[in-house]
């Protein structure tokens, strides 16, 4: 999609929420080392029972992040969509997410994380 953009799936071998926390600190610190600006979470919704639970953790997870600086803003992906003042934020900010195949899809089970930019000489 783009050079600034990374989709993980975290939920893939069906994890357990610590493994699956640990994971999502994992990655969003190698994207920020790497200049992603723009992570998409696969976490599942809960169809199977327990993806619910695992969805949950990883956005209380990210909120901890976003208050602590290393977050900038997400976009949760029943809310990804075009008539939605946060993803409107978002395609301003990064207008080639035009593309994503999940925008106006209002998938539960991904979540989009907008990193802050690293400051030069940081990562």
């Amino acid at each position: 999609m783009h050079r600034e953009f990374r989709e993980v799936n975290i939920k893939h071998d069906r994890p357990d929420v610590e493994e699956a926390r640990r994971r999502l600190i994992e990655v969003l610190d190698d994207a920020r080392r790497a200049g992603v600006r723009v992570v998409k979470i696969v976490h599942g919704y809960g169809s199977s029972g327990t993806g619910g639970a695992l969805r949950d953790a990883v956005r209380r997870s990210l909120l901890r992040r976003r208050k602590e600086g290393a977050v900038r803003f997400i976009v949760h992906g029943e809310r990804w969509g075009v008539t939605e003042e946060e993803a409107l934020r978002a395609l301003e900010d990064h207008p080639w997410l035009r593309s994503d195949r999940d925008l106006n899809r209002y998938n539960e089970g991904v979540t989009l994380v907008f990193l802050p930019p690293t400051a030069p000489g940081k990562g």
